[in-house]
């Protein structure tokens, strides 16, 4: 494609994409949630059986410890009338607990797993549907909106974001119950055993609380770093690697080993930051755990001197203690957890709430019927509404006619191909099709008029017939074979191992450029437009190639119009008519002979090639 066609892209830069950092606020909190709520509330049944067996699964595993206790406390009195020669322990008792716990305890198990095996299907279904939304929303989505955006910053929405998303659904809403349900089930408990014991465990919480948000606090920053330096890291190795052959020949092995070396040192630096401080959080909270341990532990046996609690009711305090702190690291980290879900789902509807351009139109043009004529009458354009491009564009191309484009770089040559199309609508003026403007066609069907043949050859992963048969998916194997025979590409498929067969990896990166324009030559011959573009299509061929290619271009561009964008003004001399650009406008037109007779810009543009080459 034409340079101009480049005017708006940004720089690609370091980083390939945006992944989401831990952590990372949305704008809007509340209305990225309530978005995703919408696309929950459709399994709200599901949901709700969600919760219930969460909640059901939480309290059984609550009540374990008290019950657990009975038979410490059976075991504890057991033994003291044997002491004193009064009885001994009750077995039958002990083995009653022991069962009714085995039993809550699996109980319990089954409930997280029916409520996590929903949960999972939930999560699934919200981020398919999403994906599904995003691709169909791509096809929609205006041409300009992908110009002013990195490949990176779409993909990540259908990649990075959606599985946060999926992640995050996944988890947070089944831990965000159970940690309250716990949190609240085994204050209920602890309370039941002793109100004092229940404060002196409930005073540690502050404590650390307020450690754990100023350790979160001082290592966000470095978690921030580190995703984006882990973005610079990513990019310069696909960079080098995509480019490595330039690398090579530049000799720029060293000082790209060093530019990775300089990110890969802040990445370093900011990862074993954030991975420290992070780290710290747990040994802290064990110890100020432990403190807590130790008062429950003194204050217990205090009470139990005083016969006012159990021996057992002692060793489940402990071990609801040990559980209570559980959920409150939990509660925090599923905080962290929803700002990160809430940023995603942010992006997400932000994205599916970008501005779409129409595809269809109230009573659409028949395409069935037209001939090809295709007039631009008085067209303004500006990629920026400031900053008109093209002015004042006016041409009248005959059914049939054979049309060059040509003029320096930037002079709007390509721009005119996607207005024909209608990847951008003019500012002004209009472009008609047989007398049509191109606004009262249906996108789909107008495009279906057109076939294109672009600088930047494009073939997917997949067999050379399948890239061949792209226009055409209907077309037998016979009408494609003839197609690359046309295109002068048969004779080197089957000198390929698999012929037809053969599968194209990424980027098709096995085969040559010229080969990859042959292929896409073809697939340009085999969908039989009605109006060829052919933009630059032979670039990348040699001169012998070249010289086939544009007799069987000549041969299929007879009785269809055709518009020729070229630099190599040679390839066009046959051209019934030949619109010369400069700055956005048509500063001549006519046969090749007519506009050198003329000896104006096009004489200057065509002879200055030859001295180029001398």
């Amino acid at each position: 494609m034409s340079n101009e066609a480049k005017h708006t892209s940004k720089s690609r830069g370091p980083m390939g994409g945006h992944g989401m950092a831990p952590g990372e606020k949305p704008k809007d909190f509340k209305k990225a949630m309530a978005g995703l709520g919408g696309y929950l509330a459709r399994y709200k049944f599901r949901i709700a059986i969600v919760i219930l067996f969460a909640i059901g699964g939480t309290i059984f595993s609550i009540i374990g410890p008290k019950i657990l206790g009975n038979a410490t406390t059976e075991i504890f009195e057991g033994l003291v009338r044997k002491i004193q020669g009064t009885g001994g322990i009750d077995f039958d008792a002990i083995l009653k607990i022991i069962i009714t716990i085995l039993i809550l305890y699996a109980v319990s198990m089954l409930f997280s797993l029916i409520q996590g095996f929903i949960m999972t299907g939930i999560s699934q279904k919200v981020t398919y549907e999403l994906r599904k939304e995003i691709a169909a929303k791509i096809n929609r989505m205006p041409m300009k909106y992908f110009d002013s955006k990195t490949h990176g910053e779409v993909l990540s929405r259908v990649t990075n974001d959606v599985d946060v998303l999926n992640n995050s659904l996944n988890q947070s809403i089944t831990q965000t119950i159970t940690s309250i349900t716990m949190v609240i089930g085994i204050t209920v408990m602890m309370l039941s055993i002793s109100g004092w014991m229940t404060l002196v465990a409930v005073l540690t919480l502050p404590v650390s609380m307020i450690i754990i948000s100023m350790i979160i606090k001082k290592s966000q920053k470095y978690f921030v770093q580190q995703q984006e330096y882990l973005g610079h890291v990513n990019g310069q190795v696909e960079e080098v690697y995509g480019g490595h052959n330039v690398v090579k020949v530049f000799n720029g092995e060293e000082d790209a080993t060093q530019e990775f070396n300089k990110a890969n040192d802040k990445l370093f630096e900011s990862a074993w930051k954030s991975q420290f401080l992070s780290g710290m959080m747990m040994p802290i909270m064990q110890f100020v755990g432990n403190l807590g341990y130790v008062g429950v532990a003194i204050l217990g046996g205090y009470l139990t001197i005083k016969n006012r609690v159990s021996v057992g009711d002692i060793q489940a305090f402990i071990q609801y203690v040990r559980s209570f702190n559980q959920p409150i690291s939990q509660m925090a980290q599923i905080s962290n957890q929803l700002q990160s879900t809430a940023a995603a789902a942010e992006r997400v509807f932000e994205f599916l709430n970008e501005e779409e351009e129409d595809q269809t139109v109230e009573n659409p043009v028949d395409t069935e019927k037209l001939e090809g004529n295709v007039e631009f009458k008085n067209v303004h354009f500006g990629y920026n509404p400031d900053k008109i491009i093209v002015n004042d564009f006016s041409a009248k191309v005959k059914e049939g006619q054979q049309v060059a484009i040509v003029g320096p770089t930037g002079a709007g040559k390509t721009t005119m191909i996607k207005l024909l199309m209608r990847f951008y609508d003019v500012s002004e003026g209009a472009i008609l099709v047989d007398g049509h403007d191109v606004r009262d066609f249906n996108r789909s069907e107008l495009r279906e008029l057109f076939g294109m043949v672009l600088q930047d050859t494009w073939l997917f992963n997949g067999t050379i017939m399948e890239n061949i048969r792209y226009g055409k998916p209907d077309a037998t194997d016979e009408e494609v074979i003839a197609a690359a025979k046309a295109a002068h590409v048969h004779h080197f498929i089957q000198t390929l191992p698999d012929g037809y067969n053969m599968v194209l990896n990424e980027e098709a990166s096995n085969v040559s450029q010229g080969q990859k324009q042959l292929l896409t030559i073809a697939r340009a011959i085999l969908a039989d437009p009605r109006i060829l573009i052919l933009d630059e299509a032979t670039s990348s061929v040699d001169t012998r190639t070249e010289i086939r290619i544009q007799k069987a271009m000549n041969n299929l561009m007879k009785g269809r119009t055709s518009f020729v964008i070229a630099h190599r003004l040679s390839t066009i001399k046959d051209a019934d008519l030949i619109l010369v650009m400069n700055n956005g406008d048509i500063v001549e037109q006519g046969t090749h002979e007519e506009l050198l007779a003329q000896g104006g810009f096009y004489e200057k543009l065509y002879n200055s090639q030859f001295e180029e080459t001398a």
